[in-house]
């Protein structure tokens, strides 16, 4: 069996930076365990699997497709980079005709559509609510250590802990804070958090100017120590940084190593567009 595949960092312009995604197209169903497999082979945060919802399907002209995420170790409910990545492929790759793109996912249905030289998703919105600390304290002392916290929030949709650094520091104490997220597992007792957001607000001023906020997360709960840009957790950040900062255009930049940026804009119906820009930087077969 030969499978395309492809490998897409997504919310950057530039190869090896941004988010690594694999995408397979697939042309006829794959057995079940498969899926699992070549994620595994593929050690990426996300490998997505994008499939014809009829036989009669094309890559090129239909509208519609099925669409799977699988980290190394699991089946998750919704990556936003691998999305993004999926999108590009058929936009860029398969030259897609159509201007907007719908899958058939875990969470519903997600739509593309390009926007000069960015892909915009279409994401269900995630709230947020207070978190009492002494359920989550050796999880937070594990992530952060002295560092002050400035606010603690919990989504139960997603089951995501937002943890925001105080104001008064700068990006880069975020950015070289040294986090030991294979620890997570065990100073986590409640079975309660599958993903840590650790985010900061933005200095108007310095070095740095034109984003909102920025953002780390942490998911060793789905096999992956730090995902270096997460379309989900903005999902969660938006109305999060949306309601502090009062406005509902946000630039959010994810500082991680390989690092990426990601444009929010809130919508009325209780979504969330995330746009990105993609850089594809393999194209092959797999072979079995």
């Amino acid at each position: 069996m030969q499978i395309p595949i492809y490998t897409v960092d997504a919310f950057t312009n530039r190869a090896f930076s941004g988010n690594p995604a694999a995408v397979c197209l697939l042309e006829n169903d794959l057995d079940e365990d498969l899926h699992q497999k070549i994620a595994t082979e593929m050690n990426l945060s996300e490998t997505a699997f994008i499939r014809k919802l009829n036989p009669e399907d094309d890559f090129t002209r239909s509208s519609r497709f099925g669409l799977r995420w699988f980290t190394p170790a699991n089946e998750v409910p919704l990556c936003g980079h691998a999305t993004l990545a999926s999108a590009a492929v058929l936009f860029h790759v398969q030259k897609n005709t159509n201007s907007i793109l719908t899958f058939v996912t875990l969470s519903g249905e997600l739509k593309a559509r390009q926007a000069e030289d960015h892909i915009v998703l279409d994401l269900p919105c995630y709230l947020t609510y207070p978190q009492a600390l002494q359920e989550v304290q050796e999880l937070i002392k594990t992530a952060v250590g002295d560092l002050i916290v400035q606010d603690l929030r919990y989504s139960p949709d997603t089951k995501k802990l937002l943890v925001r650094l105080s104001d008064t520091y700068e990006r880069s104490v975020l950015e070289e804070l040294q986090v030991r997220a294979q620890h997570f597992l065990s100073a986590e007792k409640m079975g309660k958090v599958k993903g840590l957001i650790l985010t900061l607000k933005a200095n108007s001023s310095g070095k740095y100017k034109g984003h909102d906020f920025y953002t780390r997360y942490f998911a060793p709960w789905y096999g992956v120590l730090e995902d270096p840009v997460c379309g989900s957790a903005h999902a969660v950040l938006s109305t999060y940084w949306s309601e502090h900062l009062g406005k509902k255009e946000l630039l959010a930049y994810q500082c991680s190593r390989r690092g990426g940026e990601l444009k929010i804009s809130l919508r009325n119906d209780g979504r969330v567009d995330i746009a990105g820009q993609t850089a594809i930087v393999l194209k092959g077969n797999l072979i079995f």
